[in-house]
């Protein structure tokens, strides 16, 4: 099974619109706001050892970052166009990147094969997903960590919604870069807050830790406030191995 072609064309499109300017996107936060705070968290349960792979990387700057933490770091995204970014952005090669469909079951199985048990990342991607590729996806997660990886997961709140929603009516009209996300047909904060947590479980993952910390953004409201949008994280095990 494959993602819609509406879905990984809302992507494609999103990404060849973005130019390479260090966050253009609105979520490519610097990593000292994400993935060096995330990693903290990660690395006390995991095996730094292995190599890490980052879902959903976009342009690849978490990636990058994690490069310089686990002896290899790998980006996968849906949308080539964004695999392309990331690639113009790490000449030198620091990261690796490659086009992944996190519902290709098959796909995902080569990839874990191909690397071994890895530690995951995973910054808001199920609450993007559509809602019948949210179980596939946590899945994933599952299948890439196997019995030695761990992963950290973080999604979007409902009360993200909110934030967004009142950032789309500022006096001046939304922010540039929340507006095309809009324009692309994607959506933010789509899931329930017990849908995320439920999925984790059934894919057959165990929560070694939890906790709730806003993704900061790389937009701003009219008054220079950051946005932040709220969010809940998870560091994870497979079923049955050792905490």
């Amino acid at each position: 099974m494959d993602v819609s072609s509406r879905y990984r064309e809302a992507w494609e499109g999103y990404w060849r619109e973005t130019s390479d300017a260090p966050g253009e996107a609105i979520w490519d936060a610097d990593p000292s706001f994400s993935a060096a705070p995330h990693s903290e968290l990660l690395l006390p349960h995991a095996d730094a050892s292995l190599p890490v792979v980052d879902l959903g990387c976009g342009n690849g700057t978490q990636t990058r970052y994690l490069a310089g933490r686990f002896p290899r770091a790998i980006g996968v995204d849906l949308a080539q166009a964004a695999i392309d970014h990331a690639r113009r952005a790490d000449p030198e090669g620091v990261a690796e990147f490659e086009r992944l469909d996190l519902v290709d079951r098959d796909a995902v199985a080569a990839l874990h094969e191909r690397i071994g048990d890895a530690n995951v990342y995973m910054r808001a991607v199920i609450h993007q997903s559509d809602a019948g590729d949210r179980p596939a996806v946590a899945r994933a997660v599952a299948t890439l960590i196997g019995s030695r990886g761990r992963a950290f997961v973080t999604e979007l709140t409902r009360a993200a919604k909110d934030v967004l929603q009142r950032a789309m009516r500022e006096p001046d009209g939304p922010p540039e870069k929340l507006r095309r996300v809009f324009a692309h047909g994607l959506r933010p904060a789509d899931a329930e807050d017990t849908e995320t947590p439920e999925l984790l479980r059934a894919a057959g993952l165990t929560v070694l830790a939890s906790g709730a910390a806003p993704l900061p953004q790389t937009a701003h409201l009219t008054d220079g406030t950051r946005i932040e949008l709220p969010a809940h994280w998870y560091v994870l095990a497979g079923r049955g191995t050792p905490s």
